[in-house]
């Protein structure tokens, strides 16, 4: 792979260089490469099959995710996230200890390894929010719930640059992997002062489906905002805002 230089730009193939944009610059690379073919049916590419159908497979199980907890991500999410979430999943998949390979998945899996996933590099929860909170999953009840006792939200916050206000959100899911399904519920507080005034008791419950055997996910973040003349402004649309999977229960 090669930076391309110059005033102008390639994009396309000439002869077996590929030039294209990624997020990183203008680059080039030579073309190259097994035939598909010979992957799909060559015996010697037996474990490169095994690997590709677990790869997609987590690459499915993330999107749902994703797709699931999109109103929160809409706001909380870096350019390498997708990529970042994947990763993870093939380690969810990889702790399948039941399946053969090439057919391990989510469900008997470990999706408690995305215990701690941040969907936003730039900004983490735990190096954002200070103040302590409990977060709790009944699954009989179908509640995905986050406490937060009072604090002094200059104190306990570490806000970016131009912060005024805060609010503090949260997600509940029920994901169900193998039919691509999912039950969602949100919540969020009203948009608070980034002060020295102490914030009321923080109790937010997510409902999900009662009894459900699905992996639950509890999701916790934090959007800041910017006031100017009477007006609440996503502080640098967001690029700052935590979100973290803050728990998660596989199921049964």
């Amino acid at each position: 792979m090669a930076r391309q230089k110059g005033i102008i730009k390639l994009k396309g193939t000439i002869e077996d260089i590929t030039f294209y944009k990624t997020q990183d610059g203008h680059l080039a690379r030579e073309k190259g490469g097994i035939d598909a073919s010979r992957i799909a049916n060559d015996p010697a590419f037996q474990r490169t099959r095994e690997n590709g159908s677990e790869f997609g497979r987590a690459g499915k199980a993330g999107k749902l995710l994703r797709t699931a907890l999109r109103p929160l991500l809409l706001n909380s999410a870096d350019s390498r996230m997708v990529s970042r979430l994947t990763q993870a999943m093939v380690k969810v998949i990889q702790a399948d200890l039941v399946s053969d390979r090439g057919l391990r998945n989510v469900i008997d899996g470990e999706a408690e390894l995305l215990f701690g996933f941040e969907f936003n590099i730039r900004g983490k929860l735990g190096t954002s929010l200070y103040a302590p909170f409990v977060a709790t999953i009944d699954r009989v009840a179908g509640e995905i719930t986050v406490d937060i006792a009072s604090f002094i939200p200059s104190n306990m916050i570490a806000a970016p640059s131009g912060t005024t206000h805060f609010k503090i959100i949260s997600g509940g899911a029920e994901v169900d992997f193998e039919a691509e399904t999912y039950v969602v519920a949100t919540s969020e507080t009203a948009i608070l002062p980034w002060d020295a005034t102490p914030t009321a008791v923080i109790n937010q419950v997510n409902a999900v489906t009662a009894a459900s055997t699905k992996p639950l996910f509890l999701a916790l973040g934090v959007e800041f905002y910017q006031q100017i003349n009477g007006t609440m402004y996503p502080l640098k649309n967001g690029a700052f805002n935590p979100l973290s999977v803050a728990k998660v229960d596989s199921g049964v």
